[in-house]
């Protein structure tokens, strides 16, 4: 059941409804402009779920070929849906059009990022084929 939700690539005409969506997510503010610059120059594939005409959920993509793997690598490392319209497959539609749109870019994996704590989001990623793995993942802000 997707309950009418639609997703596409992000497009430039996109950038406001995306800012709004980051900031209810992550409570980080971008200016229109700078998420229209981003999407312009970056490889970064974002998806949008569109219900109604209304945006209601985003992820991110980012995906590269490293000497490190005989294939394409990916990772899906933003993940957002409303509140109104979870539990009804949004997200799983969109991580479902990221994962084609890796896949038509040669990538053969694709990890999800997620809080160790977000267990309604590893459910939903678990539900659709995603293991935990033992990965531990260490981060260090550079000024």
């Amino acid at each position: 059941m997707n309950d009418g939700i639609e997703v596409r690539l992000a497009t430039e005409a996109d950038a406001e409804a995306l800012a709004n969506l980051n900031y209810e997510f992550n409570g980080v503010l971008m200016r229109t402009d700078e998420v229209q610059e981003s999407l312009a120059s970056s490889t970064e594939l974002v998806a949008l779920g569109v219900r109604g005409g209304f945006p209601v959920g985003f992820a991110c993509a980012q995906y590269f070929k490293s000497f490190c793997y005989g294939d394409g690598y990916g990772e899906i490392t933003e993940m957002y849906v409303r509140e109104k319209a979870r539990r009804c497959g949004g997200a799983t539609l969109i991580v479902a059009f990221l994962e084609a749109e890796l896949r038509a870019r040669g990538v053969r994996n694709v990890k999800i990022l997620t809080g160790s704590r977000n267990d309604p989001a590893i459910q939903t990623y678990e539900k659709i084929g995603y293991s935990r793995d033992e990965e531990v993942v260490l981060s260090k802000k550079l000024y």
